[in-house]
């Protein structure tokens, strides 16, 4: 190709849409295609999708952990609504071939991480953080959600899952 690509990514998709679209006509422009970069960008939406519903998964575990903790009782009710907005988030993004992918652990140590980091600048952490995750994928992406029971969850670790 022309180097495209890399010069601007948005007209280079434009073009290589348009191909495809001829393409799927019927009309012979298989030459013309970028396909080596058209595959790696269809195989890097995926990646993205499930690196942002990883994220907003953690961003939850990290509000939990710091509403559960904090030393400090005002600000829970706003940590609280923003783990319920991540997973509202998550749960739209989510896709059923995500399940075997997130790595629910590693989003729970990245949360710990980080809410301790938070909490030590507060004072120091009212409780301590639990040090496995106390909920499922299916618990934190349910639409029934209860948020209060999530966070009550962390109070209550043999009730653990």
């Amino acid at each position: 190709m022309d180097g495209l690509y890399d010069r601007d990514i948005l007209l280079w998709s434009e073009q290589q849409a348009e191909l495809l679209r001829r393409l799927a006509a019927g009309e012979r422009v298989n030459d013309a295609v970028d396909w080596a970069n058209l595959i790696d960008e269809v195989e890097s939406v995926g990646r993205s999708e499930l690196h942002a519903v990883e994220s907003l998964i953690e961003v939850a575990l990290r509000h939990l952990l710091l509403a559960h903790a904090s030393p400090q009782p005002e600000p829970v009710q706003h940590w609280l609504v923003k783990a319920l907005a991540a997973l509202q988030s998550a749960r739209k993004h989510f896709t059923p071939g995500m399940a075997q992918r997130i790595d629910l652990q590693g989003g729970w140590r990245d949360a710990c991480r980080l809410a301790g980091r938070k909490l030590q600048a507060m004072g120091g952490p009212a409780h301590l953080l639990p040090p496995a995750c106390p909920y499922t994928l299916a618990e934190l992406l349910a639409s029934e959600a209860d948020i209060d029971a999530l966070l009550a969850r962390l109070t209550a670790p043999s009730s653990a899952s």
